[in-house]
């Protein structure tokens, strides 16, 4: 079965603006007006957009798992035609596969390209977008096995673009874009150890010794405490030199051996 081609807009007006967003809940717009879609059609969009080109039989076989392959293909065959029936359908087919419309934004679409960009080494000063980028998770609420992986894929995704940001901007020298990243990613994720060593790092190029130890200390107690860990070595090593002297200080004194032949001090009643 193949897709009918976009309908045009009557009058011969401007092509509509279609966009779908994932990323803290489902949302079709059709010129930034919400499209009332059915939670099972919802489905079909949603894994259509983040699975681009996967054969029928694929998506059937995600979509309905426990169905026969028979059973799972015709859903989405019905599936498939009730999208159609919407004048301005999101989806184009060729031969076997399914896909968004070219004319579709698709939010994930967003945080996987500034993450490209990021990767590929552009100018920290023009990745701004990537604090905010896939800031919320992929359809909350939704639990099936497929939206677990992908929801798993954008995080972690998401975490390394931002500690990847940090170190950029530490190693041209903007400490406060660098601070600001590591903790947008210490945010998203509080017990990772990656984003408090990039703080850490980032107050000591600054010179900030008291604001390293303090977060060295406040992620120590955080770790003890939720998974009684202790920070690794590659943290530890950072401040080596300046925590020394402070767990020196904080050990007991070891009482003074006593001299042979001398007699236990006795102390008055």
């Amino acid at each position: 079965m193949t897709a009918d081609p976009p309908t045009p807009t009557t009058g011969g007006g401007p092509t509509p603006d279609v966009s779908l967003h994932l990323l803290g809940g489902f949302r079709l717009l059709h010129d930034e007006t919400p499209v009332v879609v059915p939670r099972g059609l919802q489905r079909v969009l949603a894994l259509i957009g983040l699975r681009p080109g996967a054969t029928r039989s694929h998506l059937a076989g995600l979509l309905w798992p426990e169905a026969p392959e028979e059973r799972a293909l015709s859903s989405l065959r019905t599936a498939l035609w009730r999208l159609r029936q919407d004048p301005c359908c999101p989806l184009v087919a060729t031969g076997d596969t399914t896909r968004l419309d070219p004319r579709v934004r698709l939010d994930v679409d967003d945080l996987t390209s500034t993450a490209a960009r990021v990767r590929d080494g552009d100018d920290p000063g023009s990745t701004g977008t990537a604090l905010t980028a896939g800031r919320h998770d992929l359809l909350p609420g939704w639990y099936d096995d497929w939206v677990l992986l992908e929801r798993e894929r954008l995080r972690q995704l998401r975490l390394h673009m931002l500690e990847q940001v940090a170190r950029n901007h530490l190693a041209a020298g903007r400490h406060g874009e660098a601070l600001e990243a590591a903790l947008e990613a210490m945010a998203a994720e509080p017990l990772r150890e990656t984003p408090h060593r990039l703080v850490v790092r980032v107050h000591l190029a600054e010179g900030n010794v008291f604001e390293a130890v303090h977060a060295f200390y406040a992620y120590r107690d955080l770790l003890l405490r939720e998974l009684r860990l202790e920070p690794s070595p590659a943290m530890t090593a950072l401040l080596h030199d300046t925590l020394a002297p402070i767990r020196q200080a904080s050990r007991p004194t070891p009482p003074e051996p006593r001299r042979p032949g001398a007699s236990p001090q006795t102390h008055p009643r």
